[in-house]
């Protein structure tokens, strides 16, 4: 569907792909904004704190960190694992503490230093999840439709793969709230000062957030006696230049993942398949985005209240794949359950329909880590990020 008002609006969907009346309006209304001259929604469109998660925006002349939101980087990576799928030991896997949510306790500083990033009040979340719908979780390759493009993705189907979804947390998180505490949600001018100064900032979560992926799965793997490596690393919470016709234009992405540079996964709820996907077609057409997931189908309280009624503990850390889910804090178990999201081969098939992707392969979940902790409230955080790509 495209609509125009004062800037293009594109909502890729299908009959199948529901989305929420209130997302919607939520993606026009960002469409009006100053400067806006174009406006995506993904299938896995919902509704956010005024701003819809699984869109991307494009701007000239101005910007707006508050359609991105706090979580800035957020993102996902995927590793291929040396751990062999015929040896998997998931009931021993999961009395492993991970420890996630806790401080890392290597050597943080030459870390930081290796990613050339400053110590900072913040610095004793690296390394860890954060909450909301965050996770490192280890799958299996399920089915594969295009063996050539897996291999040259660097997958193999013998081994396990962890796929980790996190991002800047609280770094990220003090520097949007900052900046709306002066600015609230106006948009400004990027060749001003407080444009140069909120990307500078913006740039430095990005690294942040990046560094932050790379070490989860370090510590994930470490706990299981394994070794693995980055085969991608996709962002969908940025604010990022774009050369256009006449200068420069401001792609702001919110939930949308980056489609510019081969292969991506677009995961489901820690019950489904995820998918990984080739981007074709042209990017330009959907802002080179693609939806980052399947979509929340239920807010938070909402969630809470429906599983608690219908559902025993026992039944929620174990899937109806198989796979087993690690999350102490039972707040956290009910607002994540698969039931809360929406089924992800309605947004795949919105996507392939509208002749965006081209499925190589899905992935089976095995094992789903979220806490160990019992509050769910990580070392150094606040209680939770509002900005995790849904609503609280």
């Amino acid at each position: 569907m495209n609509t125009t008002l004062e800037a293009p609006v594109r909502l890729i969907a299908s009959p199948g792909a529901w989305i929420e009346g209130e997302a919607v309006r939520q993606l026009y209304a960002c469409a009006r904004l100053d400067g806006v001259r174009q406006a995506v929604g993904f299938p896995d469109l919902h509704p956010g704190k005024g701003v819809p998660v699984g869109a991307a925006f494009v701007t000239e002349g101005v910007i707006y960190p508050h359609l991105i939101g706090g979580d800035i980087g957020c993102g996902m990576t995927l590793w291929q694992t040396d751990l062999p799928l015929r040896k998997a030991k998931v009931d021993r896997w999961t009395k492993l503490p991970f420890n996630l949510e806790t401080r890392w306790d290597g050597n943080l500083g030459g870390w930081l230093q290796d990613n050339r990033l400053a110590s900072s009040p913040f610095e004793a979340s690296m390394g860890t999840l954060g909450g909301g719908n965050h996770f490192a979780e280890l799958q299996a390759v399920e089915a594969v439709y295009d063996s050539t493009e897996l291999a040259a993705f660097g997958l193999t189907k013998a081994n396990l793969v962890l796929l980790v979804h996190s991002g800047s947390r609280d770094y990220g998180e003090s520097i949007f709230r900052a900046h709306a505490a002066e600015h609230g949600a106006d948009g400004i001018d990027p060749e001003s000062a407080v444009g140069a100064i909120y990307l500078a900032q913006h740039n430095l979560a990005l690294r942040w957030a990046q560094a932050n992926r790379e070490l989860i799965p370090r510590r994930f793997l470490d706990a299981l006696g394994a070794d693995g490596q980055s085969v991608w690393d996709g962002c969908h919470n940025s604010i990022l230049p774009l050369e256009a016709e006449g200068g420069t234009a401001w792609l702001h992405r919110k939930g949308a993942v980056v489609a510019e540079a081969g292969p991506l996964v677009i995961p489901s709820s820690r019950g489904a398949l995820s998918y990984v996907v080739k981007p074709v077609g042209d990017g330009a057409s959907h802002a080179w985005s693609l939806a980052h997931g399947a979509g929340r189908k239920w807010a938070r309280s909402e969630t809470r209240l429906r599983v608690r009624e219908r559902f025993r503990v026992s039944e929620l850390v174990q899937t109806s794949l198989g796979s087993r889910v690690i999350c102490e804090d039972r707040d956290l178990l009910y607002e994540e359950a698969p039931m809360a999201y929406k089924p992800v081969e309605s947004v795949i098939e919105a996507l392939v329909n509208a002749g965006l992707i081209r499925v190589i392969a899905t992935l089976r979940p095995v094992l789903t880590y979220k806490t160990r902790s019992k509050s769910g409230v990580p070392a150094g955080s606040w209680r939770r990020t509002p900005d995790f790509d849904n609503r609280p």
